[in-house]
């Protein structure tokens, strides 16, 4: 087994377009996967993200296709015999790209389809005839429904960040794309965590796969400096420049966990003077790829996001990844800082935890199995008047030195408990004493005299004077708020 890409027996046309792109070194998934997938068996891989997967079925696939090369222009000679799905639109663009590149010095051709398009342009490609296929499940569909596609000499599959399309809903799709391709193939199942519906999936439609997984499951890259803050929801956006201003960033992926606060989020920094874009999927494809584009170009400082770019985006040089949320599923932790931190550089991942978070990061820590310390956020404009106000730092969190006593048992009380009853006593507002105008607490008293009679009541004593019999008995009279006609 080698790990130089000029020791592999490579065609030359593919071995040029390597040595083009500048690859020398294999990294461990390249280096275990590229023999097995060039030997025919499937494969079941696990690595971190930015480790190469791509070139990692890619290339070997695009070896045993040449025997297929040719340069006729008639569709018939150009089946597909590679389907690669992915789960999001950026991602099959980014796969497309590659394989582009990969293949650029032959005949083999490759297309992608994807939602949010019009599909006549992606009809046209594929009426033309492609060799290699990438495209999202969701508009594959389309195109197979619509007959723009025929599977039936598919050899291979590749099923890249199986675990993302298991989480979106993808898996009833997955089953009626698999039906419709030939029972001998070659599958083979990529992604950055192996979950027990992944091996699931794999036992269904794989043949006796050979497992390679090059770094611990569920793993965090080594190279990425990683940093939990504790900080209130409304301090989320102070810590953020904070962070930017000490640290000197550029340029940085800022992660959060719905669509409408991506917006909200984006449009409130690029008013604090933050060159900033958002990046979710209520945007048209067309936005999207503006804004990956402009990430990459470096026109903008911050790529506000959903968890839509969390997998596999592979930008160069981002120096660092802010989860302005936690993320609800601890798997997508792993993924959001793996956009930094790639192919052996180092990064920066910044976590903000308020105290509602508790339990997400508590998964994040059983699924790493590293320990995570909250830091406390010292605030550089808050320092002098902290210090005015004699608030100290015991060391997890800052106090006020108020010499209040806890209540009694308050010792005794578990530490979650002693730690919220600390929080809203640290936090709650200082009660102001107001002077009260000793008026506003005298009881309500007439300005009348006490022995004036009022007027209705004067009435029904003079009706009364009148020549009545005894045994009529007059009406009640009883105060109206409104005198009406007689």
């Amino acid at each position: 087994m080698t790990s130089s890409f000029s020791n592999l027996s490579l065609a030359e046309p593919l071995a040029r377009a390597v040595a083009e792109m500048g690859y020398e070194t294999m990294t461990p998934i390249q280096e275990q996967a590229i023999p097995v997938v060039l030997q025919g068996k499937d494969v079941m891989g696990a690595a971190q993200t930015g480790t190469g997967k791509t070139a990692a079925f890619a290339l070997p696939l695009l070896q045993r296709m040449m025997k297929h090369e040719n340069p006729s222009t008639s569709p018939a000679r150009h089946p597909v015999r590679a389907l690669v799905l992915l789960p999001t639109r950026e991602l099959a663009v980014q796969v497309a790209e590659q394989v582009k590149l990969y293949a650029k010095y032959t005949n083999l051709r490759s297309t992608v389809v994807f939602g949010g398009m019009d599909m006549k342009p992606q009809t046209l490609e594929l009426k033309q005839g492609v060799e290699v296929l990438v495209a999202t499940p969701g508009r594959l569909l389309d195109h197979i429904e619509a007959k723009n596609t025929v599977l039936n000499q598919v050899e291979y599959v590749v099923l890249d960040e199986a675990d993302r399309m298991l989480d979106i809903g993808f898996l009833p799709d997955l089953q009626r794309i698999l039906s419709y391709l030939p029972k001998q193939r070659i599958t083979l199942l990529f992604s950055a965590t192996f979950s027990p519906e992944i091996k699931r999936l794999a036992s269904s439609y794989l043949q006796d796969p050979v497992t390679i997984e090059v770094a611990r499951s569920n793993a965090t890259a080594s190279t990425v400096e990683q940093h939990f803050y504790a900080v209130n929801a409304d301090d989320k956006r102070r810590a953020l420049h904070q962070i930017l201003k000490a640290r000197g960033l550029k340029q940085a992926f800022v992660f959060v966990n719905s669509k409408l606060g991506c917006a909200r989020l984006a449009r409130s920094l690029e008013r604090e003077g933050l060159k900033t874009t958002a990046l979710h999927g209520d945007k048209s494809q067309d936005e999207r790829l503006k804004a990956l584009d402009a990430f990459k170009k470096g026109e903008v400082d911050l790529l506000v996001c959903t968890d839509v770019a969390a997998r596999g985006l592979d930008i160069k040089d981002v120096p660092a990844v802010f989860n302005f949320d936690v993320p609800f599923n601890a798997e997508d932790y792993v993924h959001r800082i793996g956009r930094t931190g790639r192919a052996g550089a180092s990064g920066l991942a910044v976590s903000f935890a308020a105290s509602s978070d508790q339990r997400l990061v508590t998964d994040i820590e059983k699924l790493i199995k590293t320990k995570i310390e909250l830091e406390p956020m010292e605030f550089e404009e808050d320092l002098p008047r902290i210090k005015e106000q004699g608030r100290i730092n015991d060391g997890r969190r800052m106090y006020r030195d108020s010499g209040a006593e806890e209540p009694r048992g308050a010792q005794d009380a578990p530490p979650r408990e002693r730690q919220e009853r600390r929080e809203r006593r640290d936090y709650a507002p200082q009660r102001q004493t107001v002077s009260r105008d000793p008026f506003f607490d005298k009881p309500y008293e007439s300005s009348l005299p006490t022995d004036t009679q009022p007027v209705w009541e004067a009435a029904v004593k003079s009706g009364a004077s009148r020549n009545l019999s005894a045994n009529i008995k007059p009406k009640k009279k009883v105060a109206a708020l409104f005198k009406t006609a007689s």
